[in-house]
């Protein structure tokens, strides 16, 4: 995952890492669904396996508001990171949420990771990453 990608995990925890604000657009009670990726490669193998083609959903159907989420990261990187709010876009839309039916179905698969056991797991890389930009940039 890229640090600065634009997306709203990748974005958090950069941002509590480098002791900045967290950006939530809007109020943050729109809802977004994560998963992670080894659930997401666990999903395609069941499909590629399978006898079943067509379009099946492999996301993770768990949602969380932008403000559960900031807390998430605050926990697993630093309780005293803050939110900056900031208005939020015409076209966001206030709810993601995958419907995994089908695939829970005719492939006997679902995501396994929460977002609290995954979120660790990225943090770790993210510093490393962040600490060797800072020390190429001479920090």
């Amino acid at each position: 995952m890229c640090l600065d990608d634009g997306r709203v995990v990748s974005n958090f925890v950069a941002q509590a890492i480098r002791k900045l604000p967290m950006t939530v657009y809007g109020d943050g009670k729109q809802t977004r669904s994560f998963q992670y990726v080894s659930d997401l490669v666990d999903g395609l193998v069941a499909l590629m396996d399978g006898e079943h083609i067509g379009p099946f959903n492999l996301g993770n159907p768990g949602e969380f508001t932008m403000l559960e989420l900031s807390e998430v990261v605050k926990e697993t990187i630093d309780p005293s990171a803050t939110i900056e709010f900031r208005p939020n876009t015409a076209d966001d839309p206030h709810m993601r949420k995958p419907d995994i039916s089908k695939a829970k179905e005719l492939l006997n698969w679902e995501p396994k990771i929460s977002l609290r056991e995954g979120l660790p797991l990225m943090v770790g890389d993210f510093r490393q990453r962040i600490l060797n930009e800072d020390e190429g940039k001479g920090a």
